[in-house]
């Protein structure tokens, strides 16, 4: 009888010693993976303005633009991941006229202008006229 009171008596103590230890621990921190952290995608950059020349073949588009009050032209590469929009419809490579004003959103890969978005200005609504009021 004896044997199993100290029995108990020690496993009484280990429980209370160790659950004091675990509380006085701080959280284990999560062990580092190997791979670094993929950096975030920088923000796409935008360009406006008038479509100057359309290279079907090439998928190559020239917008003429202005920066920071200066005339400029840039060119860009229309891949098939680009979205070509025309307010909520979407539009084909095709699509793209000289003469048509669009806003681009597109990154740099090197040297190259890459187009991710291509949107394709609706013509504004026309105000309505006001009606004659009735005598």
């Amino acid at each position: 009888m004896k044997k199993i009171i100290v029995l108990v008596s020690l496993l009484t103590l280990v429980a209370f010693v160790s659950g004091a230890m675990a509380q006085g621990k701080p959280a284990a921190a999560k062990p580092a993976t190997t791979a670094a952290p993929a950096a975030p995608a920088p923000a796409p950059m935008k360009f406006s303005g008038t479509i100057a020349k359309v290279d079907e073949m090439g998928k190559m588009i020239d917008v003429k633009g202005k920066v920071k009050k200066e005339e400029k032209t840039m060119t860009f590469a229309i891949d098939d991941m680009a979205k070509i929009t025309k307010g909520k419809a979407e539009m084909k490579m095709a699509d793209l006229k000289e003469g048509t004003k669009v806003s681009v959103e597109y990154k740099k890969e090197g040297d190259k202008m890459i187009a991710t978005a291509v949107k394709l200005s609706t013509p504004k609504a026309k105000p309505k006229a006001k009606a004659a009021p009735k005598e």
